[in-house]
């Protein structure tokens, strides 16, 4: 069993953080920020927008289990990859769509990934999803880890994610835990 690590900036993290933790394979998808150049940044740096981060989910998983590329097909199916610096309501850099490269393999998987993306017309617009390497994943704050599953009710969780995540989960049924 080999594992893994994906790093991905796709909006808001609870909603794809509470995703990929629900897949088989994946043994944790943890909450954090990338990306930006402040050091040890927490919720508020990031809320500025100034801290150059992402609000970013990493993801361990058995690659013998689910592969990259269905991590990566999975995460353009969970956020509007055509927007840019933003997902819906959430405006400014730290919502942008982001692939974060841990290796050559991930960045030319990820590149040619986007590239079919586009070839096909799969989207109606333009991919904004950039490709970046990865520097240092800072974890978020506990509080943020599985924020979603233990927040049904809080009002974004129930307004935005919840539909977003049972659509995730009839799209995905047979490779969910």
């Amino acid at each position: 069993m080999a594992i893994s690590t994906a790093t991905f900036a796709g909006g808001c993290f609870w909603c794809m953080e509470a995703a990929f933790n629900a897949l088989k394979g994946v043994k944790s998808a943890v909450s954090g920020y990338t990306g930006g150049q402040t050091d040890s940044p927490n919720y508020e740096d990031i809320c500025t927008g100034t801290s150059g981060h992402a609000e970013v989910v990493q993801i361990k998983f058995d690659d013998s289990v689910i592969s990259y590329p269905e991590l990566l097909t999975i995460f353009f199916s969970l956020h509007d990859a055509t927007q840019l610096n933003r997902q819906g309501h959430d405006i400014g850099t730290q919502y942008r769509s982001a692939i974060f490269y841990h290796d050559l393999e991930q960045k030319q998987s990820a590149q040619e990934f986007i590239n079919s993306l586009e070839q096909q017309a799969v989207l109606a617009d333009s991919i904004k999803t950039t490709i970046e390497k990865l520097e240092t994943f800072y974890p978020a704050e506990d509080y943020h880890q599985g924020y979603f599953l233990k927040n049904p009710e809080q009002g974004y969780c129930s307004m935005v994610i919840q539909p977003k995540f049972n659509k995730f989960k009839q799209q995905y049924q047979a490779a969910l835990k």
